[in-house]
């Protein structure tokens, strides 16, 4: 491919976007967890440095190794485990629960076991978990109108819009739409915003036996079963057949390496990578991996910034970045769906499998997207047995 052909608009702005939903909808609990372990500012700053690099640096790697719209992320979940689990141990072991949980995602991938269980899933439940997860941004869209009419308004308009009449850009012009209509409303605020280099602080590792039971284990299993599942399910609703196994290792190398600086779990993206695998990203699903590596390329920029990314991300009004999100995401969500209840034998499994997903349960500290899949495949063996009453 030329080097000219990298320059597509849709792409980047999808990789833009995705970048931005990433950080503005988690940045906080990641913060949160820091300052549980009893991080300093400067190590908070390394914390942001490490997984925006990281990031970067995988999503980056792996697209260009498979041209596919691979993006890996931070492992949100584990965020939020960390900031009520790390409360009072010292941050040389939580390090250690990091390289640790590092230790068993690369185990995962090396061995093939993830790949193999992610083979048995049948495609109609995968997208039904996938459309699970994104509803609830679908509905953003419209919950979002109740404070910013005008704006929201404006932007789903254009949006109805562009996508009869330029359906490639649609997503473009609704982004600069709503940027247009946040500025001349003086919603934009980068008070908050001043760049400061961050220098990595780098933390040698203690491994406690008791912090890598409570913090180690359940970090690793977060991070597969509430991240990594329905990462891949995205690529496989998509249609991407990339190895599964390398992508679960790189991301596992990654955290290894970066966790005594702070970046405490990588993984594959799921809610961002749908906004990278869609038409709105590019008509060619071969060339939709150029939105991933802008994503890279934002991830990069973001996490030399550091801790300044919360202040530059909170210039958005909450509402926009919800809107936004929401309307690049409508695309999946209706492809998922029909994916989903296209087979009559897995329909009404599939359907439960979404619903299930997406309420938004956890149970033993296990989000809705694992459970979604577990009662779609009891309602699968249940419905489809020969047992008769």
């Amino acid at each position: 491919m030329k080097f000219n052909d990298y320059f597509h608009l849709p792409a980047i702005a999808a990789g833009f976007i995705a970048v931005l939903v990433g950080f503005t909808s988690s940045a906080v609990i990641v913060f949160q967890a820091a300052t549980a372990a009893g991080a300093t500012p400067d190590q908070i700053g390394s914390w942001m440095m490490a997984l925006g690099l990281g990031m970067g640096i995988t999503t980056i790697g792996l697209s260009l190794r498979y041209k596919a719209p691979i993006i890996t992320a931070w492992s949100t979940p584990g965020a939020a485990l960390l900031a009520t689990s790390l409360s009072g141990i010292p941050m040389a072991e939580a390090i250690g629960a990091f390289v640790f949980s590092a230790l068993l995602i690369i185990t995962c991938g090396v061995t093939g076991w993830f790949e193999k269980i992610i083979d048995r899933i049948p495609l109609p439940i995968a997208a039904a978990m996938l459309a699970g997860i994104l509803f609830q941004f679908g509905i953003n869209i419209f919950s979002s109108m109740e404070n910013r009419l005008l704006l929201v308004g404006f932007m789903f308009i254009s949006y109805l819009l562009m996508k009869q009449m330029l359906p490639r850009y649609a997503i473009v012009i609704v982004l600069i739409v709503g940027l247009i209509i946040c500025h001349l409303q003086g919603l934009l605020n980068f008070d908050d915003f001043e760049f400061v280099a961050v220098k990595p602080q780098f933390i040698f590792p203690i491994f406690s036996f008791e912090t890598l039971i409570s913090v180690g284990i359940p970090l690793f299993v977060v991070t597969m079963v509430s991240q990594n599942i329905p990462g891949i399910a995205v690529l496989r609703s998509a249609g991407y057949q990339t190895p599964l196994s390398p992508l679960i290792s790189w991301t596992g190398i990654a955290t290894l390496v970066l966790a005594p600086f702070g970046g405490y779990a990588l993984n594959l993206a799921a809610i961002t990578a749908a906004i990278c695998t869609g038409e709105e990203a590019h008509k060619n699903p071969n060339k939709r991996y150029i939105a991933t590596l802008s994503a890279g390329i934002f991830y990069l920029l973001l996490g030399i910034s550091g801790a300044a990314v919360v202040g530059l991300l909170s210039a958005f009004p909450t509402e926009f970045v919800l809107a936004l999100a929401g309307l690049a995401l409508i695309g999946t969500i209706a492809n998922s769906l029909t994916t989903a209840v296209t087979e009559a034998k897995t329909r009404e499994a599939a359907i439960i499998t979404f619903l299930v997903t997406a309420s938004n349960m956890t149970i033993f500290g296990i989000g809705s997207a694992f459970w979604g899949l577990v009662a779609g495949f009891v309602a699968l063996s249940v419905l489809n047995s020969r047992i008769k009453l």
